[in-house]
């Protein structure tokens, strides 16, 4: 058994959308892992580094509306294939590049084929988990994914000392390339045409014992943004924070609390493996909040509300006393709330809208990407300005108490229903 996924077929199919998340992440920031060796060897500025930094969020952002439009047209299996084909292609490329013309390229694909890699997976959820158990499946896969981007320095630098940074990526790439073999092989998009599923996973999920149709077509857009809008605008609140710890956190640790490079790097990672428990956490708790309440609203928007609240009071000690300890503690605590808060976000796309969780997804996430794109610039002007490294984090206040409010109008209990033109799902093979 493996968190109530106990049956053979619903346990692989969440192993394998783990490792997914896992080579994702490890994928995304192998650049930052090798950039000090990469920038020495091909002549990069900073500025010239900086820009292939951003190729990947500008193609993330957009593409991942298309990548949930898509899975929510064909199916989870072809476009997390291609997608992964794609990364995987892209990775192997970056052991070619020569310089930043074509560094940049590589970059810009492979947000293009991760953007649109988790609203698709987020599809795959939909059809294979019940409403009881959808949290702590997307906390363990979230979770990996943190592992992923943890692990990758060690990973990436141990390829690069045995063998040379160009090889790294070719290696990776390699390794994904083999993920989006296995994924062809085992998904079904309808659990019920997998080989190896039993009677009792089937009747675990929503519906699947009366026939449930798993449905494939056009995505009503018109019902469907105005639903989303306001978790598109409580995930931009979210990711106007959580990028920072991406972007500005290394060097706050060492530039405002006066850290070495070696201290500053390992309570980075602190926070990191504290995000990762957080979304794990998340995903048990909102499926516990449900059993235990039968509410949709308590375990969904209730939870979230509450996390952004108490993220809140803990960037409050970290802006107004400037010790050491207070700062890296209240900083951490801030980021493990971040954490708890996005498993049942993700959760709730679903709750939505279970036939279109991958357009659903997409639309929120790409605020989030936004998010991404505009805080660290925004970040860096009020730094400029002020001279004070927690000074841009009054910004996070404001933003993360509107998202709580917000959290009322994301109606996880109203459900939208699948258009009546929308075209069943074709078998397909794999192995149990």
């Amino acid at each position: 058994m493996l968190f109530g996924f106990n049956g053979r077929a619903t346990r692989n199919f969440l192993i394998v959308l783990c490792l997914m998340n896992f080579i994702l992440f490890v994928d995304r920031v192998n650049l930052a892992a090798a950039a000090v060796v990469i920038q020495r060897d091909l002549g990069l500025t900073n500025i010239e580094l900086g820009l292939a930094f951003a190729a990947f969020k500008y193609a993330y952002a957009p593409f991942q509306l298309a990548g949930g439009w898509i899975a929510d047209r064909i199916g989870a299996r072809r476009t997390l294939t291609v997608c992964g084909l794609a990364w995987s292609i892209t990775t192997m490329a970056t052991g070619a590049v020569t310089g930043l013309a074509s560094l940049f390229a590589v970059r810009l694909v492979l947000g293009m084929s991760e953007g649109a890699t988790l609203p698709a997976a987020n599809r795959a959820l939909s059809n294979w988990t019940s409403l009881a158990s959808r949290g702590v499946a997307v906390g363990i896969s979230h979770a990996a994914g943190r592992l992923g981007a943890g692990v990758s320095a060690p990973i990436v630098a141990f390829l690069i000392i045995w063998f040379s940074w160009r090889f790294s990526f070719v290696a990776l790439g390699a390794v994904s390339a083999c993920w989006a073999i296995l994924w062809w092989w085992h998904f079904h998009e309808d659990p019920r045409q997998h080989p190896g599923i039993t009677a009792a996973e089937l009747d675990a999920l929503d519906g699947s014992a009366s026939g449930r149709r798993i449905n494939y077509g056009p995505v009503p857009w018109r019902r469907l943004i105005p639903r989303m809008v306001p978790m598109m605008i409580g995930y931009f609140c979210q990711g106007w924070t959580g990028w920072l710890y991406v972007t500005w956190m290394p060097s706050l640790f060492s530039k405002n609390y006066g850290m070495d490079l070696k201290k500053s790097s390992l309570f980075y990672m602190v926070t990191l493996i504290c995000a990762m428990f957080a979304e794990f956490l998340g995903g048990l708790t909102t499926d516990y909040l449900l059993r235990r309440t039968g509410n949709l609203r308590i375990a969904r928007s209730g939870l979230i509300a509450v996390c952004w609240t108490m993220a809140v009071v803990s960037l409050v000690p970290a802006i107004f006393v400037h010790d050491l300890s207070i700062g890296v503690t209240a900083f951490t605590f801030a980021l493990f709330f971040l954490g708890f808060a996005i498993s049942p976000m993700w959760t709730a796309t679903m709750d939505i809208a279970p036939d279109y969780a991958g357009s659903a997804s997409a639309l929120m996430n790409m605020a989030g990407a936004v998010a991404g794109i505009l805080s660290p610039l925004i970040f860096g002007w009020i730094l400029d300005r002020t001279g004070s490294w927690t000074a841009p984090f009054g910004v996070s206040l404001g933003l993360l108490l509107l998202g709580a409010v917000v959290t009322f109008w994301f109606r996880p209990d109203r459900r939208i229903e699948a258009v009546a033109v929308s075209e069943s799902v074709t078998p397909s093979r794999g192995f149990a």
